[in-house]
């Protein structure tokens, strides 16, 4: 035993629990001792629902997938890394065989073992095993709650990655959230000419402008008489006006799952624009779908990372050329893991990333 847990039971039944210290399950594995985690909207979200589109609770798993650590045991065939290497866990072993692994979207792959989705258990515990080479080693430089922050960082390098980012691009980003904000800090990074961030609440808009976005747009309440579909389109209109998009942005990136964000990200684009849906919010959506067939939108979903993402965020971190630290505003120790998750669900404004550290001896 001796390795304390942070366990979802059932729908909105967490408790802590000793289990046993996982073996290495082969000899290309690594056992890491966890040093930081970040909790995710995934997280809560099996918490209280139970479910994730086909993904579903049948027995108990520990959450949390967003963790750096230290590696402590090594198996025979591991040559990357070595006992007291600190690492950045990448949380979803995919299962190299299939057509999409060998085709380099592993992120695809149907027998991904992916950390804290059911039935896999996840990273919220003292101890965790996983494959070697998803494991990488970060700079001395590099903070553990930094490398924890790599997780949500290769999600945005994903979303870059998926919507085709290119230099001197125009990028609209609605969500202003640790996503929208980290894929705003990516396109600068990718070297796009104009950032913009799109949300609702004013304090995200604020640090938004601090941190990747060049400019920021608070969209107007609807009229009450004004159809939802007609208010998107005018606020799409708005912000084309506002920031000189001409006939739209080159890029958008739709990091909220919210319907009205969705529709005025359609008609925020400009023809032959690329539009990625990143966000997950309700299952369906009223979609505008004759203005992307007539504008001939590049549509596209993006989900979790595929090859080079997770090396190209611990770059991008250890770099320094993204800064995450700004993005943790509250930390936790590990015995106060459901008062984090409490704040999380509740979904404050001034709350943006939580970080819960490891287990103390």
């Amino acid at each position: 035993m001796s390795n304390p847990s942070f366990v979802l039971r059932a729908v909105k039944d967490v408790a802590f629990e000793d289990r046993d210290i996982p073996e290495l399950r082969d000899e290309h594995e690594v056992r890491v001792r966890i040093a930081q985690t970040g909790i995710c909207g995934s997280d809560v979200h099996y918490w209280q629902r139970g479910r994730i589109g086909d993904f579903v609770l049948k027995s108990p798993i520990v959450l949390g997938h967003e963790s750096s650590g230290t590696v402590v045991e090594v198996g025979r065939a591991v040559k990357n890394l070595k006992q007291g290497d600190r690492v950045a866990i990448e949380p979803g072993v995919p299962c190299r065989r299939c057509d999409y692994c060998r085709g380099g979207e592993y992120n695809l792959c149907n027998d991904t073992i992916f950390a804290a989705t059911p039935p896999w258990n996840g990273t919220l515990a003292k101890f965790y095993t996983v494959a070697s080479d998803y494991c990488y080693k970060i700079p001395d430089s590099m903070s553990m709650e930094e490398a924890a922050m790599v997780e949500p960082t290769a999600v945005a390098v994903q979303i870059a990655k998926v919507a085709d980012l290119r230099a001197n691009q125009t990028v609209l980003v609605f969500g202003c959230g640790p996503i929208g904000v980290l894929c705003q800090a990516v396109a600068k990074a990718y070297g796009a000419r104009k950032v913009i961030g799109v949300d609702v609440v004013k304090s995200r808009l604020d640090f938004a402008k601090s941190y990747g976005a060049d400019a920021v747009f608070q969209p107007p309440r609807p009229d009450q008489n004004v159809e939802p579909v007609e208010h998107s389109e005018k606020v799409a209109a708005m912000i084309k006006k506002e920031f000189e998009l001409g006939e739209g942005a080159d890029v958008v990136l739709e990091c909220t799952g919210a319907e009205p964000c969705i529709q005025a990200g359609v008609f925020a684009a400009k023809k032959g624009g690329t539009y990625v849906q990143a966000g997950m919010g309700k299952e369906n959506v009223l979609f505008p779908i004759t203005t992307a067939c007539i504008r001939a939108l590049n549509i596209r979903g993006s989900i979790r990372y595929t090859k080079g993402c997770y090396p190209d965020a611990v770059e991008l971190v250890g770099s320094g050329k993204i800064d995450v630290k700004r993005l943790i505003t509250n930390r936790f120790k590990f015995e106060e893991a459901e008062q984090a998750f409490e704040l999380v669900k509740a979904g404050r404004e001034d709350v943006l990333k939580v970080i819960i550290e490891g287990v103390r001896d």
